[in-house]
């Protein structure tokens, strides 16, 4: 019995609108998918602990519950630290006020004089813009709660995905087949690699950031150095977006704090400097190195990831596309995908190559 043939255009409308609404379930089911992307790449993280610990005889669910005791206790200790500092750095905020009071009146004159703009003007556009901005407020302090209820549900995610990790590659092998067995094996086995090689590239790459950042803000002696140097590395996992806000916070800080701009400028070279050494040598050789994705697919998937789900999907977007190249790698049609992912870049055009081919057949059938 031979299969119906549908035309071209047929078949791609059908796979664009299956992807219209792939999207839009994505989209709509945010809130539920979002920290069972997260708990997913954490428990992957965790297995390799988890299986230590049961070697040494441990009962499996002892074995999850005290890895994901020692997670805890590390991400509350990166809290804690965190916290302190901020803790001391809020008890200079009415100085900071005061001088950031008296920046804003010379920088209203500066404009009046050259701009003709009178200070009434200028009052009531910086009141417009902080009644306008009291949505946003409400908008982030939601978003925040959100986050809260969020990070509560992960670690619930992370040891029933740990708990019935056996049930549930079981399920994948049974689905794909016997026939289709190894191939499963492989796609499971790299899938677990990339990710973990992934997550731990990132956190070193973020501690060597964070110890760059505050000893070159402490040389330049900025208040809260190791504040904003870590501040300004976890910014950092967040692409794009995050290195600026990592600048622009050290450097409003030392414009509220010291007189003139020689540190400003400095903040800004020495973040220029580290910013070249992370893009150059940190990324390459401790993150990309793992995940062999090239500059021009992260870049629009990081992008893509960013309108989906927000900073959320930035940060899901590298690991699941490295995901996708492995298992597009092991599919015969939709290998010239992974090929497009991948930054092996070809030194010939396949194009030429097959033009020549053909050539060569036609002169030998003459």
């Amino acid at each position: 019995m031979q299969t119906k043939q549908y035309p071209f255009y047929i078949q791609s409308t059908v796979v664009l609108f299956g992807l219209i609404l792939f999207i839009y379930a994505l989209a709509t089911l945010a809130d539920i998918l979002i920290p069972l992307a997260f708990s997913a790449f954490i428990a992957i993280l965790l297995n390799r602990l988890v299986n230590k610990l049961e070697k040494f005889r441990l009962p499996k669910i002892v074995a999850i519950s005290v890895s994901l005791l020692i997670a805890t206790i590390f991400i509350a200790g990166v809290f804690y630290f965190l916290s302190s500092q901020i803790s001391s750095f809020g008890a200079t905020i009415p100085a900071l006020k005061m001088k950031f009071s008296h920046i804003i009146n010379d920088l209203q004159m500066w404009t009046f004089k050259h701009f003709g703009i009178d200070t009434q003007r200028q009052a009531k556009f910086i009141k417009d813009t902080v009644n306008n901005s009291k949505g946003l407020v409400g908008q982030t302090i939601t978003t925040v709660l959100g986050l809260l209820s969020v990070v509560l549900l992960i670690p619930v995610y992370v040891f029933l995905i740990l708990l019935y990790k056996t049930l549930i590659i079981n399920f994948l092998y049974e689905v794909f087949s016997e026939e289709n067995s190894v191939r499963v094996a492989e796609i499971l086995q790299e899938t677990k690699s990339a990710i973990q090689s992934y997550i731990v590239g990132l956190l070193t790459e973020t501690l060597i950031v964070a110890i760059m950042n505050s000893i070159a803000l402490l040389l330049l002696d900025v208040k809260y150095a190791i504040l904003f140097g870590v501040i300004g590395a976890l910014l950092n996992m967040l692409p794009y977006i995050g290195g600026i806000i990592a600048i622009a916070l050290p450097v409003l800080m030392a414009t509220v704090t010291k007189d003139g701009y020689s540190t400003q400028l400095g903040i800004i070279a020495a973040y220029l400097v580290i910013q070249f050494i992370d893009n150059n040598i940190l990324v390459p050789r401790i993150v990309s190195s793992k995940v062999q994705i090239n500059a021009l697919v992260s870049i629009i998937v990081v992008l893509l990831g960013g309108a989906l789900w927000g900073i959320s999907g930035m940060f899901l977007s590298i690991p699941f596309i490295a995901v996708l190249k492995i298992v597009f790698d092991r599919i015969d049609d939709l290998k010239p995908w992974g090929k497009l992912f991948g930054d092996t870049v070809p030194t010939r055009s396949i194009g030429h190559i097959w033009l020549r081919r053909r050539q060569r057949l036609s002169q030998n059938q003459m």
